[in-house]
């Protein structure tokens, strides 16, 4: 097994890819104990450095992302979840199909699947 750099604070940045058609739908971090249990349960798990906590994605939403791959790059100092994105699709807390929903100008390019004020009262 790979020996993953997890920096000074302890994670390590993941992309979350769609198996399916290769979008990347999400940025995240993980710790060693998120990792491990991504690896165990085959369901994506990171950690919040908001509230400094491992989670399971989608434990709140229904939207959760089952594994399919973890890879990791050449320097052993990120992954890649390879998922599939269950639910409704949505992989954004904003209720996107992606967080990577809008251009820098500011213009949405991305689906809204939910109203997250719905999902997260």
């Amino acid at each position: 097994m790979v020996e993953i750099d997890y920096r000074d604070d302890g994670l390590v940045p993941v992309v979350a890819q769609d198996g399916d058609d290769g979008d990347v739908l999400m940025l995240a971090y993980a710790d060693d104990e998120a990792v491990r249990l991504t690896r165990e349960t085959g369901y994506a798990h990171y950690h919040s450095r908001s509230r400094d906590e491992t989670w399971k994605k989608g434990a709140t939403s229904g939207n959760t992302q089952r594994v399919e791959q973890v890879r990791v790059d050449c320097d052993a100092d990120a992954l890649l979840y390879v998922v599939e994105q269950e639910g409704e699709g949505a992989a954004c807390h904003t209720g996107h199909r992606s967080c990577f929903y809008r251009t820098i100008d500011g213009e949405n390019v991305g689906e809204r699947l939910f109203d997250p004020e719905e999902v997260y009262e």
